[in-house]
This record gives structure tokens, sequence and C-alpha cells, in this order.
């Protein structure tokens, strides 16, 4: 009788371990099989925040239906930044540079000095380009026929240590940043090139809150500041292929930090929106 119960105990056991072997295959197999990483891999940006709340999508917070998001992780065919277009966009983040906030009322935008940079640039970003209603194709509009509109609202919430310089907003024409919102800490901006056009707030605040409204037309550009009656500025300026921008396209690099020790993704700039709203009529 104690033998048959000890071979009956012995057999148990081999089950036991045959089953946690094939279920720890399994996990490697999924793990492990080809074809299905997470977006831009080959970069070292590209991990996920051990504290991430995966739950709520940035495209439920803001509506990113006639955007494209340019990340600060290395595409997976070249040494460019990743672009994530529609219908991916949908159901995508990435934290800790492109998530929801932790309250799920904004969206972050992050981008550290040491990212990789687009082709015409040497500061990296992770910002939204406008494009058509589906967001498969790029869109551009003439500042000389209909009326265009952008309402940001949002926060610059970091800045490089450094040089404390992000964009926060911009509107791109003809190869050229026709107006941008710009932050050379503490002073908040409008700026055309390396020129202050208007300032919008000569000591910022880290996190506090503004509203920027560009509306295009008539070959003019008129930018409202928190909600006022009244634009700030207005740019004359006719084009015939410009488009939105939104995000932060951190002002500075491992060469404008000038220390070894600021070059690393600790070090960025950041941005939350809260609404943004376009519109073409």
């Amino acid at each position: 009788m104690t033998a048959i119960m000890f071979e009956k105990s012995q057999q148990l056991r081999i089950i036991t371990f045959a089953l946690f072997l094939a279920g720890l295959a399994f996990l490697l197999y999924f793990l492990m099989r080809p074809g299905e990483k997470n977006d831009s891999s080959p970069s070292i940006f590209s991990s996920l925040s051990p504290n991430s709340d995966l739950s709520t999508y940035p495209s439920q917070i803001i509506n990113l239906g006639q955007w494209k998001l340019t990340l600060p992780i290395q595409s997976d065919d070249s040494e460019l930044p990743a672009d994530i277009k529609q219908p991916e966009l949908a159901t995508y983040q990435n934290p800790p540079w492109f998530r929801p906030t932790a309250d799920k009322k904004g969206v972050a935008f992050r981008a550290p000095v040491n990212a990789p940079t687009t082709a015409n640039s040497d500061y990296p970003r992770t910002e939204l380009r406008e494009m058509t209603t589906d967001g498969k194709e790029e869109f551009f509009w003439p500042s000389t026929e209909g009326t265009h509109t952008l309402i940001l609202e949002e926060a610059i919430t970091a800045v490089p240590k450094h040089k404390p310089d992000v964009v926060a907003g911009q509107i791109h024409g003809d190869d050229d940043d026709l107006i941008v919102v710009r932050l050379e800490y503490p002073k908040l901006f409008l700026a055309r090139g390396k020129a202050n056009l208007a300032t919008l707030d000569e000591n910022y605040t880290l996190g506090k809150r503004f509203t920027v409204k560009f509306v295009a037309a008539n070959g003019q550009v008129k930018v409202y500041y928190n909600n006022g009656v009244s634009p700030v500025y207005t740019l004359d300026k006719k084009v015939n292929e410009a488009y939105f921008k939104a995000g932060v396209y951190t002002q500075s690099n491992c060469e404008t930090e000038s220390a070894a020790d600021l070059c690393n993704p600790d070090n960025y700039g950041e941005v939350i929106i809260y609404n943004l709203a376009v519109s073409h009529q």
C-alpha cells in the first residue's frame, strides 16, 4: 500500500513539473515571437515606465484623428525618429515619452536631449503634425484661402537643465517655422526664428496652464492668448503650404547641454496638452 502511494506521489510530481515546463515554454514563445515588438525597440528610448497605466489611450483624452506623432525613439528601418500614424495612433502610447497624465485629464509629450532628431533639425521632439481627416496623409493649407484655426490648452512642465528652452506649438509654412510658442525659461513668448514677436508671460511658472489660439486667414496669422478677445500678435504672411504642430520640440541637445552628465534621458522638455482642437473653413 505504501509503495502504491509513493508511486502515485511520484507520478503527481512528474505531471506537475511537466505542466510547469509547458507553461514556461509558452510564456517564452509569447515574449520572443518575431514581428510583435513594441514600436521601435532598437532604441533605448522605447522602454515602458514600470509604473505606466496602460488602461487609457491619449486618443481618449484629446482628438488625434487628423494627426501623426513623431517620437524621440529610433524607427525600425532608419536612424530617424519613429512616426506613428492612424489607425495605430488611436490605440498608441509609449510612456514616458507619450502618455496620459496620472489624472487622465491631459496627455504628456516628453523629448529628452539625447534622442534622435528629424532630418532638418538638431533638436529632439515628441510632436504631432497635422494630417488629412483620415490621419494617413500630410495636410497643407494656404494662409490666403479659408480660415484655419488651432486651439491649444497646455502647460510646459519641464525644460532642459542647461538650456531651458522648448517649443510648445507652432505653425510651419513653406519650409519655415512661421510662428511658434516658445519658452526660454522663464519667458514665454511668440517667436519667429530668434525674434520675440510678443511676450505672453514674462515669468512663467512650470506647470501653469495657458491657452493659445492661432487663426490664419486673408494672408495673416492672428494669435490669441488665454481666451482674450483681441489678438496679442498679428503676423502678415502669405504662405501656400502651412500646417499646425503641437507637443514638445525640445530646443537643446547633448552638445548644447555641454556636460556629459546632462546627456541622458532624465534631461528633457515636457508639455502636457489638455485640449487640442483644429478646424478649417
